[in-house]
């Protein structure tokens, strides 16, 4: 089972989060046509390694979290509050 270290919480099990989808990409700007929206939808990277994702926690504090995780051994090297969090690169 995945365990989350909630900066207000402490650690965590998955269950008690909801994934709110991945931090690496940023959305395009309003005046985008439908092609970059469209990709920014649909088209999405399965990478394998150190990914940036938004989880919520629904079951604690209601904080939107940026995790670093790796995608093969789900270890966690990086939690951060959303409002503190890097841009999407």
């Amino acid at each position: 089972m995945l365990r989350i270290p909630c900066p207000f919480c402490g650690v965590r099990d998955e269950i008690e989060f909801r994934y709110r989808g991945d931090a690496s990409v940023a959305r395009p700007a309003a005046q985008a046509d439908a092609s970059e929206f469209f990709r920014y939808v649909y088209e999405r990277a399965n990478p394998l390694g150190w990914h940036a994702e938004w989880w919520l926690h629904v079951g604690g504090c209601r904080q939107l979290l940026r995790l670093e995780r790796h995608t093969l051994t789900h270890e966690i090297r990086a939690v951060a509050v959303a409002a503190a969090a890097e841009p999407a690169r």
